[in-house]
């Protein structure tokens, strides 16, 4: 070939077109037809807030579950003596609640000791047989965040100095003995001690309503306490329970495991694992059939709109572009408008989430996979949707695409 016709052949050759001038061409044709964008993307945004919403209202219901189930307690064990072989009654070691929290799922432990010997009474006249049936007990810091209770009058023992004699009243002791103000004295193991708080019922551990608390320095100085825990309250995480209940014995008392009582697991931890199940594959099974109405919204969006614009497309070949521009143009045109849907849906779907869970009294969860895989899914869908028929309107000649659908 001469140079001449190099050079007219270098002429003819059409433009190539960069990323960015594909995202402005694909952005021109969607500013040039503002309704019909706005609607198509609406239709998108509608199917990707279906999906979002479905996802999140679910995701919030199970978180819901979940807290009214760990009011339950489902994770937690207690490790109590037990008797050895020869029926004599075991002691725990005074280390256990320290040993049990070097196990690896075990997220909250506590103990209290029952001081044997001691009573308390109102003041020092009443006769040593009227103890109300009040029992006395040394308690860790701990141990309400590990028990669930709460303080309804006053404070709690780690709010007071652990060597002055305080003492704190279960709902039901402090019932009995007729006492809820803080700073009243009251005779307990021939030493006068000073009321600081009274619990609320604890559904956890019923036994704690009918006892007086001390802290554990306090009963050793003035009560004699030998710092051998009678119940050590266990949290574990919840997919470890039954594992952390297998090795507990051992570690609480590792010369003689046999003699460790261990509680098993509330039933409520069963239900909890089969709600969970249950819910999941709700989620899922809600979750494909939105994310499928949002995939025909976005595909017949997409093919109508291509469709449509057939004679531009072939004014656009008349005038030099190629089949692989006019598939890119569209392309990004479709990935555009549904990354405009996709967007607007996630938001909306979040929104409707939220109101619906504050409406409910429920904790707002919208996992990220649902937004993320609304997002990606309406960018995949698009492309393919958008490609189909661009891909058909590009192999026409000019004079068919001019001619119309």
């Amino acid at each position: 070939m001469s140079g001449e016709g190099r050079r007219a052949a270098v002429a003819l050759r059409p433009a190539r077109l960069r990323p960015a001038d594909l995202v402005r061409l694909g952005g021109t044709g969607l500013r040039t037809r503002p309704l019909r964008v706005f609607l198509s993307a609406l239709g998108i945004a509608i199917g990707v807030a279906a999906m979002v919403a479905v996802v999140g209202i679910s995701s919030s219901s199970r978180a819901e579950v979940d807290r009214r189930l760990d009011a339950l307690g489902t994770n937690m064990l207690r490790v109590a003596p037990g008797q050895a072989p020869d029926g004599t009654t075991t002691r725990l070691p005074r280390e256990a609640a320290a040993m049990i929290r070097n196990i690896g799922p075990v997220r909250q432990v506590a103990a209290t000791g029952e001081v044997k010997g001691a009573a308390v009474y109102r003041n020092e006249h009443i006769p040593a047989g009227r103890t109300s049936s009040v029992e006395v007990a040394a308690a860790d810091a701990e141990l309400l965040p590990a028990i669930g209770g709460e303080v309804r009058i006053g404070r709690w023992l780690d709010q007071a100095p652990e060597e002055y004699p305080t003492v704190v009243l279960g709902a039901q002791a402090a019932r009995r003995l007729d006492v809820y103000t803080p700073g009243t004295r009251l005779w307990l193991g021939g030493t006068w001690f000073s009321l600081v708080g009274v619990l609320h019922p604890v559904p956890l551990a019923p036994e704690i309503d009918n006892t007086a608390l001390v802290g554990r320095q306090a009963a050793r100085t003035y009560l004699g306490f030998d710092g051998h825990p009678s119940t050590v309250y266990v949290r574990a995480r919840d997919d470890r329970v039954q594992a952390v209940r297998a090795v507990l014995a051992a570690t609480a008392n590792p010369e003689k495991p046999g003699g460790v009582l261990v509680s098993r697991p509330s039933d409520a931890l069963a239900a909890r694992e089969a709600t969970e199940s249950t819910l999941t594959g709700l989620l899922l099974g809600l979750g494909s059939v939105a994310l499928l109405v949002g995939a025909v919204g976005v595909g017949n969006t997409m093919v109508i709109s291509v469709l449509e614009r057939r004679p531009e497309i072939g004014l656009r070949r008349a005038l030099g572009a190629t089949s692989g521009q006019i598939r890119g143009q569209f392309v990004a045109e479709a990935l555009l408008l549904s990354a405009l849907g996709g967007l607007g849906g996630t938001v909306l779907g979040t929104a409707i989430t939220a109101g619906f869970a504050a409406v409910r009294g429920w904790p707002t969860e919208v996992p990220v996979w649902a937004t993320a895989a609304g997002i990606a899914v309406t960018l995949v869908i698009g492309a393919l949707a958008g490609l189909y028929p661009a891909v058909r309107a590009g192999r026409l000649a000019p004079t068919q695409a001019l001619a119309g659908p």
